[in-house]
């Protein structure tokens, strides 16, 4: 395969798998549910619920999603704190599945939200949340997706198995997966706050930068390739080479805060948004 081939199929993979978790992250609770419903579970019967969840707006959310939950939070010109909790659990009946479903309990204490159900079986909860545009975010997954849109503050999203997903961010933003796709579109025309820092080890990145955007920018991968239709005059650090750190830093326009976003092992794809 030639290196066009390589650059053209690592896009499309990206593309196949930021995607979806976008798509999940803009459903509505009525569409989940349908979708959760009408899903092929194999041998398994499954039975799925959405739940309204009090929160307190205490100007900081952090979100366990639980061994397989996840959790996508969304800015709004709103004070309060909106949240559902999107149910899953399967069972050898449908019965079995709506018994093990409402063994579930949703713990929200403070600005804390998480989880509890039962110690055997299959069950998830993800949890969708609308916070007011400035806020404080803390979201943590294993094998499940966190995404934040519309929002600024002090922000950390870790998942262990699961995609990243950030639009329009901004403040003081750390985020990380270990085996998921990390996906970036970027707004306005700079960083507003302290900067990004955002790595995944085995997966690609996919990053949107609009026109005329200020930053210092620094990506790369260690195994994979690269493609950007941005211009850029770049820095190179590390060797080039299978096996080689390739890092790149450069500054956008006037330079800014520093948006970092890197993979270890995976495709980069940079786009105009």
């Amino acid at each position: 395969m030639s290196g066009i081939a390589r650059l053209a199929a690592a896009a499309a993979v990206v593309t196949l798998l930021v995607t979806p978790a976008a798509m999940a992250a803009q459903q509505s609770d009525q569409d989940w549910l349908e979708d959760c419903m009408d899903h092929d579970h194999g041998r398994d019967a499954v039975f799925c619920e959405v739940r309204d969840v009090a929160v307190e707006a205490t100007g900081r959310l952090e979100i366990e999603g639980g061994r397989n939950g996840g959790a996508s939070v969304r800015g709004e010109e709103r004070a309060s704190v909106a949240a559902t909790a999107r149910i899953q659990a399967r069972g050898d009946t449908r019965g079995d599945a709506r018994e093990r479903a409402g063994a579930i309990r949703i713990v929200s204490s403070g600005g804390t939200l998480g989880a509890e159900g039962p110690s055997g079986g299959s069950w998830s909860v993800s949890f969708d949340v609308a916070v007011p545009r400035s806020y404080d975010l803390r979201l943590e997954a294993n094998n499940g997706p966190v995404s934040v849109r519309g929002v600024s503050g002090d922000i950390e999203l870790r998942t262990r198995n699961g995609p990243v997903h950030l639009d329009d961010v901004g403040g003081d933003v750390r985020a990380r997966t270990q085996n998921g796709p990390l996906r970036v579109r970027l707004s306005g025309s700079r960083w507003a706050g302290a900067g990004l820092d955002a790595e995944t080890r085995n997966g690609p990145v996919y990053l949107e930068i609009p026109e005329g955007f200020d930053a210092e920018l620094e990506t790369g991968t260690r195994n994979g390739p690269f493609r950007t239709d941005v211009p850029l005059q770049v820095t190179l650090e590390g060797a080039m080479g299978p096996g080689g750190a390739r890092e790149i830093r450069t500054r956008l326009g006037a330079g800014g805060p520093t948006v970092r976003a890197v993979t270890t092992n995976g495709p980069v794809v940079i786009e105009r948004r």
